[in-house]
């Protein structure tokens, strides 16, 4: 593999917008993003005119022809480079490898990564259901849908109920993700359920969703929006803040829907992250930390799972043995995850390259993790179908 794009670019600025359960009345999409957009931009020391790329996760619920001219023409800023993202919860990661690309190649030197929406349950409804969610979901549904696996919490149920089959996962080995996340939301004034702790019997005891699934396992929707600012390693080491650099990238697709998916206790998580290792020149050992996508509880045990942090069918054990919170062995999503923080949007998965960041330039204040150089991040589209896996560094680790 091609390793120049180890180290061509960084992260230089950040914006994250607080997260709000109820559509406000007032707000798009886009304009949320745009919010976010100029805090990334002001964090990184730049001005709008620094910019000279966009690439953006489009707003489901918001037009979206041509997102990128889209946004050009809101912010009214030119572009020499326009970019989508359209791998559901993994785009914001993947968006973040192709801006490096990008500026690798010289088609621009600066990229604004914008991702965020405005949920409206009722909008959301009438879209997902009937034909017209048929349609949004593809023709593979009519294998799934008839034997009741409709939407992600079905289909994520499918995968957990396989995992407890293969491997004796229990639902209380589950839980303790979802308590150690609680616990660093708690550290994140910014959290949908901060200074709301939880204990495994709380998680035990909330109601299911969908069997075995429960309620403080699933993830919770909300409005709101995240950016980064990506430029040429050269540029970041001009600008304020010290640049995380990304290191290493991997992106692997394999499914559309559940019913095409080819083994479901292993993701595509088991390749783009061998390759983003590969590429960095680090392995599973040498992470201090990981934030990772997890819109369900059993959605961070196969991921960390298939990116070699513990053997395959071991991540029940290791979920009990191990402190994910920022104070304990292995942090995992230390701003709380989607879990705890909220998922802003269907891409919500800005939240965990915005939570290394903040991480490895030591601003993450109560919930700072002792040991911040290296990164896992790892974002998933459709149902553990689009995996794209990233290792962020700082300046000693390049």
């Amino acid at each position: 593999m091609d390793k120049t794009l180890r180290g061509a670019a960084a992260i230089v600025g950040v914006g994250e917008l607080q997260p709000i359960k109820k559509a406000p009345t007032d707000k798009t999409g886009y304009g949320l993003q745009a919010e976010a957009g100029a805090l990334a931009i002001a964090d990184a020391g730049l001005t709008k005119k620094d910019i000279d790329a966009i690439i953006i996760e489009y707003p489901m619920l918001e037009p979206h022809f041509g997102p990128p001219s889209y946004m050009s023409d809101y912010l009214e800023l030119p572009i020499h480079y326009g970019g989508m993202g359209s791998t559901m919860g993994a785009s914001a990661a993947s968006m973040i490898w192709r801006a490096a690309a990008a500026i690798a190649t010289g088609m621009c030197e600066t990229v604004l990564v914008l991702t965020g929406e405005v949920i409206d349950p009722m909008k959301m409804g009438m879209m997902m259901s009937g034909p017209q969610g048929m349609k949004m979901m593809g023709p593979e549904t009519q294998y799934s849908a008839p034997y009741g696996i409709m939407g992600a919490p079905g289909a994520y149920a499918f995968i957990a109920q396989r995992h407890a089959y293969e491997f004796g996962t229990t639902d209380a080995q589950r839980a303790r993700n979802a308590v150690d996340q609680r616990t660093n939301a708690c550290a994140n004034p910014k959290a949908m359920f901060y200074g709301r702790p939880i204990t495994v019997d709380d998680v035990l005891n909330s109601r299911v969703v969908s069997s075995p699934l429960r309620l403080l396992e699933v993830v919770m929707p909300v409005s709101g929006a995240a950016a980064v600012v990506v430029t040429s390693a050269e540029r970041a080491k001009a600008l304020p803040h010290p640049p995380v650099y990304i290191l290493g990238a991997g992106e692997y697709i394999t499914h559309s829907d559940i019913s095409q998916h080819p083994h479901l206790t292993t993701s595509p998580v088991k390749e783009s992250a061998r390759r983003a290792y590969e590429m960095s020149g680090y392995g599973p050992r040498d992470m201090q930390m990981a934030q990772v996508y997890d819109c369900f509880t059993i959605t961070v045990m196969i991921t960390l799972e298939d990116a070699a942090f513990c053997p395959k069918g071991e991540g029940g054990p290791w979920f009990e043995e191990t402190d994910m919170t920022y104070k304990g062995k292995f942090p995992v999503n230390t701003n709380g995850g989607q879990l705890s923080f909220g998922q802003a949007g269907l891409a919500g998965g800005m939240c965990h390259p915005v939570e290394a960041v903040i991480q490895l330039r030591g601003e993450a204040g109560e919930r700072q993790c002792a040991k911040h150089d290296l990164c896992f991040v790892n974002g998933n589209g459709g149902i553990m179908s689009e995996e794209t896996s990233l290792i962020f560094g700082t300046e000693d680790t390049l």
